[in-house]
């Protein structure tokens, strides 16, 4: 279980589908492209946003698209650039990657850091979201959530959290580990990397774009349900 006086951090790593300014030629003509679920996670800032009020917790976000680079996959990685990225120069790739893709990442790393040295544990909730049908497979989900399961704390936390949340928005349906599987490459992967189970409490929250209102959030019901689940849940521990 997660111990007392743990903190909170939440994160937000595809915010928004901006492009900089040198970039935009890349995408002239892909305006629909980049407002897609592949340009970036349509309400999820909104639901980080929110979390961080509810919780005065630290919030980290990124505006900028994933399709210049994707901050939440590894150096290496071969979704780390999309086709409009993927074919510039290694002194380009270079160039995003030392003013978007670390910068970001760094910060990230060091409010970890810092939490975890000013107490025992610290519990990270990237807010995320994801479009019902991929591929033409519809996600059987409203929300999931993401963690490693051989992380006890982890799997503690959405066991508890997933039953909770499931209760308050019945008859949507929660899942865990769905529609993609917390240990797969990303941030919270080099987090735990980093930090050992008992320090370091890393969760992915992924919200069914289906759920969208026309001003790109989600409805109040769903995003209250999130903060309050979430509240009971880390009631003991926070």
């Amino acid at each position: 279980m997660v111990a007392r006086t743990t903190s909170l951090l939440i994160t937000c790593e595809h915010g928004g589908n901006r492009i900089p300014a040198r970039y935009q030629p890349l995408f002239a003509g892909r305006v629909g492209l980049l407002d897609s679920h592949r340009g970036y996670d349509p309400g999820a800032l909104a639901m980080a946003r929110e979390l961080a009020h509810h919780f005065r917790a630290p919030l980290t976000y990124a505006t900028v698209s994933r399709l210049l680079v994707d901050l939440n996959r590894s150096i290496g990685h071969r979704a780390l650039y999309s086709d409009a990225t993927r074919g510039l120069s290694r002194i380009e790739h270079a160039r995003i990657l030392a003013r978007h893709y670390v910068p970001y990442r760094n910060k990230v790393e060091a409010l970890v850091a810092r939490a975890i040295a000013a107490g025992p544990c610290v519990v990270h909730i990237a807010s995320h979201s994801f479009t019902p049908i991929l591929d033409g497979r519809v996600r059987n989900a409203d929300i999931g959530l993401l963690y490693d399961p051989a992380r006890p704390g982890e799997r503690a936390l959405c066991a508890q959290w997933a039953a909770t949340l499931a209760a308050a928005i019945a008859p949507l349906c929660v899942r865990r580990n769905y529609p993609y599987q917390g240990r797969n490459d990303g941030l919270m992967r080099r987090l735990r990397q980093q930090h050992g189970a008992r320090r370091y409490v890393g969760v992915e929250l992924e919200i069914n774009q289906k759920h969208l209102t026309a001003q790109q959030r989600f409805p109040e019901a769903i995003s209250r349900s999130v903060v309050e689940s979430l509240r009971d849940t880390l009631a003991d521990r926070l």
